[in-house]
């Protein structure tokens, strides 16, 4: 019985590693890594800017929404993304979110987000392995908010590390055997 209770308060890492299967299985390629990573820093962007931990999670399918409007729009996901990121810092000003986590996220990511689409400017094996490197490196920011409790919840902090670590080590790998 204990394990199973052990297991059920894991269900935020089994989510995170299920997707991270699922998206090697079927999808594995720059622009899903780069998406990601912007999708990612979105999450962490909207609980900053919005002074609730639990928006993150909400910022998933928020994120995901975005990115298939901006395709189906033509303007290109990257766009509507940057959009998005922009309106959230405007949002955690007038409301008064507050500052320090909201520039943190905010330059955390432009680091990681600008990276990872740096990679869409090189060969796809390389830009591959690049994206799936920042995917991975993204785990280390999780794991620290994950450690600190703070910004997002655990549970997405969890999650996420869960997704970020293998989905990006094995589009690594699959660039280098590309």
């Amino acid at each position: 019985m204990e394990t199973v209770r052990t297991l059920a308060r894991r269900w935020p890492a089994a989510a995170g590693l299920a997707t991270a299967v699922a998206a090697l299985l079927t999808v594995a390629d720059r622009d899903t890594a780069v998406t990601c990573v912007w999708v990612a820093a979105l999450c962490y962007l909207a609980a900053a800017a919005l002074h609730r931990p639990w928006m993150a999670w909400v910022a998933v399918p928020a994120g995901s929404v975005v990115v298939v409007a901006g395709e189906i729009a033509g303007v290109g996901r990257w766009v509507l993304l940057g959009i998005a990121a922009a309106a959230l810092v405007v949002v955690a000003v007038i409301i008064g979110a507050p500052r320090r986590p909201v520039v943190a996220q905010s330059v955390a990511g432009v680091v990681y987000g600008g990276l990872a689409l740096a990679a869409l400017a090189l060969d796809p094996d390389a830009g591959l392995v690049v994206a799936g490197l920042v995917l991975a490196a993204h785990a280390v920011w999780d794991a620290v908010h994950h450690r600190r409790k703070s910004v997002v919840s655990p549970s997405l902090a969890e999650a996420c590390m869960a997704l970020d670590l293998p989905l990006g080590l094995g589009l690594v790998v699959l660039g280098l055997a590309a």
